[in-house]
């Protein structure tokens, strides 16, 4: 048990990419919760926090800072209800990233590798992701640390180092814990929470990029599984 290593997968545009939906229940939930429709959206494929990027929607789109804290949490509450409605097109319609499911079913078959997920998701969206991929079996999801549990992206490692160390006897630190995932945020994630981070170029970030903002290997997407698996020896040592 004392081999044990711990990684954190992001989901998307690592795992897979569901184009607009994200998007659009956004404009959905706002447009119930404030009344009028959104005229400006957050950025694609930044990586921050579900929470954050609703209060970016908030403010951006002429809601007084004061109001936030009050309409926060009525957006977020329905983030869940409005995405469940399109787990059938967003299957039909998004995409796996390129060797996305040999990735995570040979890292869930490597001897010692616990494998989860770290995202700015919040969990039930994370979940409907997953589950319209049917992906969700190559993770454990109750390990993970989601937006649900923190709006700081960084927070979510040790969250999940902890959650991982109660289910598994084992303290996971820097040491034995690897993030894999495509965006400066999840490098950033990384480097503030403590855990190594493999880039993938899969998503909007380049591999220059991965690399300059402080990735520790960068594979250019996951089909190469060889590679994969000895990048994560090599970072847990």
């Amino acid at each position: 048990m004392a081999n044990l290593s711990l990684i954190l997968w992001d989901i998307d545009r690592t795992l897979l990419y569901v184009g607009d939906f994200d998007r659009q229940v956004y404009r959905e939930a706002f447009a119930e919760v404030v009344g009028r429709p959104a005229e400006q959206l957050p950025a694609r494929g930044t990586g921050v926090t579900m929470p954050l990027a609703i209060r970016e929607l908030l403010l951006t789109n002429g809601v007084p800072a004061e109001a936030v804290p009050d309409l926060l949490p009525s957006m977020v509450e329905l983030l869940p209800k409005y995405l469940s409605a399109y787990a059938a097109e967003m299957k039909r319609t998004g995409t796996l990233m390129p060797g996305a499911e040999d990735a995570l079913r040979a890292v869930q078959t490597a001897p010692g590798l616990i494998p989860t997920v770290v995202t700015g998701n919040l969990k039930p969206n994370a979940m409907i992701k997953l589950r319209a991929f049917e992906l969700d079996a190559y993770v454990d999801t109750d390990i993970g640390g989601f937006a649900s549990d923190d709006h700081n992206r960084p927070a979510l490692v040790r969250i999940a180092q902890s959650r991982a160390q109660t289910e598994h006897a084992v303290e996971f630190t820097r040491a034995n814990t690897v993030i894999i995932g495509d965006s400066l945020e999840d490098v950033r994630t990384g480097l503030l929470g403590g855990a190594p981070v493999i880039g993938v170029a899969s998503g909007k970030t380049t591999s220059e990029e991965l690399s300059a903002a402080g990735a520790d290997i960068v594979l250019p997407d996951l089909r190469n599984l060889d590679d994969l698996l000895a990048a994560i020896a090599e970072l847990t040592g």
